[in-house]
């Protein structure tokens, strides 16, 4: 083979070393491309210690310090209204009368029964008492002349008939003074109580009619404003319903509902500021309350704030809201809600390791709130844990992170 013929061999292998050298090194650019595309990428954040806080948020509507139904109790005619719709009114203030006429008349009738009741007791006890002092000397006479009579039978003086019959008036005279005497119990005989007794039935029948009548004047259990009336004059009021709504806006209250979690941190007494929306404002306010059980119906628990210095603009059934932040652990090791997840039964989480790799690492957690979770045992500070595409990941699994 001559020398040029060689050239020629040697320049073609060499052209074809360096054809395949290329396709050699696209291939694994290509292959390692495909490799990152592959690769899950993933969000990670820093466990450090620091304050763990829950954030509460409270919503309800402004409830009025009293809203009372108000209805007569006894069937009755209208004869006069005192009170219309947006009046205020004051404690005590008459709203509605109903017709007492006939109650009027049966007080007038029972107050005469009552009197002549407690004259008939006051003659009974009169009786008595001439009765039972005549009794009483009788007896007394009857027995004088019983003993003198036994001391002249002893001595021979009179006979045994004289003495029986002495005797037997003696009986006759102490059996009837006995029973006057065995009525009386308390102070007083039984004939004379009968009668008092029955002139105070009378007496409280009167009161029960003044009672009766006092009702029918239907009065404001306490001050407010007059926010529905249906009472009319002529009209028929019928016992129990009702006539008048009294509205007490003195002072404002907003009735909140809450979860269990947060029913076991919120505490009376806690300030909060209080945003109703309709009127564009914030009111200072207070945790009065916090319900110790659970409503059955809603599953939660009832809280109510008082606002502190509401006005007359406040009205009652305005939506209002507002949020507590409350300490639940300083210095805890938390993470993000996102970042634990559950199986069978086991929490666990995605721990990012050196060379961009993850591990699968089961935690015990501890407090929870809307977006953290405590760890308690199975990470340490300083440790990245996978916020996202865990469900692609596994032991060992190198990832790509994405920049925050």
């Amino acid at each position: 083979m001559t020398r040029k013929k060689m050239l020629i061999a040697g320049g073609v292998c060499l052209l074809l070393l360096a054809v395949a050298l290329y396709f050699y090194m696209g291939t694994n650019k290509d292959t390692a491309r495909r490799v990152r595309r592959n690769m899950p990428e993933v969000r990670v954040q820093e466990v450090v210690r620091q304050d763990m806080q829950r954030h509460i948020v409270l919503s309800g509507q402004t409830v009025a310090d009293a809203s009372i139904n108000l209805a007569p109790k006894y069937n009755g005619r209208i004869t006069a209204v005192y009170a219309d719709l947006g009046d205020h009114v004051e404690e005590g203030q008459v709203l509605m009368v109903q017709d007492l006429g006939d109650l009027d008349i049966s007080i007038a009738q029972n107050s005469a029964a009552a009197g002549a009741a407690w004259a008939d007791a006051r003659e009974a006890s009169a009786a008595y008492n001439a009765n039972i002092i005549s009794k009483r000397n009788a007896y007394e006479l009857a027995k004088a002349k019983y003993e003198r009579q036994k001391y002249l039978f002893s001595i021979g003086a009179i006979s045994q008939d004289t003495l029986d019959s002495m005797e037997q008036e003696f009986s006759a005279s102490r059996a009837a003074y006995e029973v006057l005497a065995n009525q009386v119990a308390d102070g007083g005989a039984a004939a004379v109580q009968s009668k008092e007794l029955t002139a105070q039935k009378q007496e409280h029948a009167t009161e029960a009619l003044k009672k009766q009548r006092e009702d029918m004047i239907l009065r404001a259990p306490r001050a407010g404003v007059i926010v529905y009336r249906s009472a009319e004059v002529g009209a028929l009021a019928a016992a129990g319903t009702k006539t008048f709504v009294l509205v007490d806006n003195s002072h404002i209250n907003i009735d909140c509902s809450i979860a269990e979690n947060d029913a076991a941190i919120l505490q009376p007494g806690m300030a909060v500021k209080v945003t109703i929306d309709a009127l564009g404002r914030d009111f200072t306010g207070k945790i009065i309350f916090v319900s110790p059980a659970m409503e059955e119906g809603a599953k939660s628990y009832q809280v109510r704030i008082s606002l502190e210095e509401a006005d007359e603009t406040v009205k009652a059934g305005l939506f209002a809201h507002t949020a507590v932040d409350i300490m639940q652990k300083p210095q805890a090791l938390f993470v993000p809600k996102e970042a634990v997840l559950t199986r069978n039964g086991q929490q666990y989480v995605f721990v990012l390791l050196e060379e961009d790799k993850v591990e699968q690492r089961s935690v015990k957690i501890g407090l929870l709130n809307d977006e953290s979770e405590e760890i308690i045992e199975g990470l340490n500070e300083g440790e990245k844990v996978v916020l996202t595409n865990q469900d692609k990941l596994r032991s060992g699994m190198k990832v790509k992170v994405a920049e925050s």
